[in-house]
């Protein structure tokens, strides 16, 4: 399987990304379970997760609870990456809110850390702004953690061009990711990917295939990516993630999964190489309304 960086870890080219197994419509426990079994036997090392994938307000941490299961049982996981969010609440009624402040994000920090069981979070990242604290004093936060060894690396999410670089310089050069959505059908993230190609920090494409509701029906969405995987012998799912790793050396995608086999059919994506041509093709291509 093909790799890529993130700050100081070399991990797998897609991650897993785990929202899936905890919010509505999620699985049961042991299927949870071995979906991410599934993505570490096919290769993945890096789990994307956050303090506020769950679904009623009583359950705050229910993934991050749930993926450090998941690796207990697994046996040997010593490799794998376990990157997490905090500054986004889930009150309960289906709706998501924002808390900032750096003491927030500083406890909230050290309640992730008690759920994983690990004594410093591989990849802690702020999960979205929050328009009442300025951006330098959320990312201070990161910055302190860091240097109490509380983290290893620090990342941000959902963040424009001028908040990277604001993080960049508040974390003295230390940025190591940031997580925007980006896919076919929503490349307003673009200039992000192409800061962080530039600066060399990693870019974590969520929701890559569009989202758990459109996934199934990217191919019909998206002919160009059908075509093209029906020339490789791939899913356009598995095309679409190969043509997000084509774009760029930082470009690391965390597509959602809630079934073993979804989650063994994404790893398998970064073995594909689609042609300079249809990556051209792939470039040009916009949804159609289906």
């Amino acid at each position: 399987m093909q790799t890529r960086r993130i700050g100081p870890f070399e991990v797998s080219a897609v991650g897993l990304g785990a929202m899936p197994l905890s919010i509505e419509g999620r699985p049961d426990v042991g299927r949870a379970i071995a979906t991410v079994h599934a993505a570490l036997d096919a290769g993945m090392t890096l789990i994307d997760t956050a303090d506020a994938y769950h679904v009623g307000a009583e359950e705050i941490g229910h993934n991050e609870t749930l993926i450090a299961k998941a690796l207990s049982l697994y046996g040997s996981a010593s490799e794998v990456l376990v990157a997490t969010k905090g500054g986004s609440l889930r009150p309960g009624d289906g709706s998501w809110t924002v808390d900032g402040r750096p003491e927030y994000i500083k406890r909230a920090c050290e309640q992730s850390l008690a759920r994983l069981g690990v004594e410093a979070i591989g990849l802690y990242q702020f999960h979205r702004p929050d328009p009442r604290i300025p951006y330098a004093e959320s990312v201070g936060a990161l910055a302190e953690l860091l240097d109490e060894g509380k983290i290893v690396a620090a990342g941000i999410s959902n963040a424009d061009p001028e908040q990277i670089r604001t993080a960049q310089e508040v974390l003295g050069g230390r940025l190591a990711s940031v997580q925007n959505q980006f896919s076919p059908a929503f490349r307003s993230s673009r200039p992000e990917l192409d800061l962080c190609h530039e600066l060399g920090i990693a870019f974590l494409p969520w929701s890559p295939l569009g989202g758990i509701s459109r996934a199934r029906r990217l191919g019909t969405r998206h002919l160009p990516l059908t075509y093209v995987a029906q020339q490789l012998d791939a899913t356009p799912q598995q095309v679409c993630l190969a043509w997000m790793l084509a774009l760029s050396p930082v470009v690391v995608p965390i597509p959602g999964s809630s079934r073993p086999e979804t989650a063994r059919s994404s790893a398998a994506a970064t073995e594909l190489q689609i042609p300079a041509g249809e990556l051209d093709l792939l470039d040009a291509s916009r949804p159609v309304t289906v």
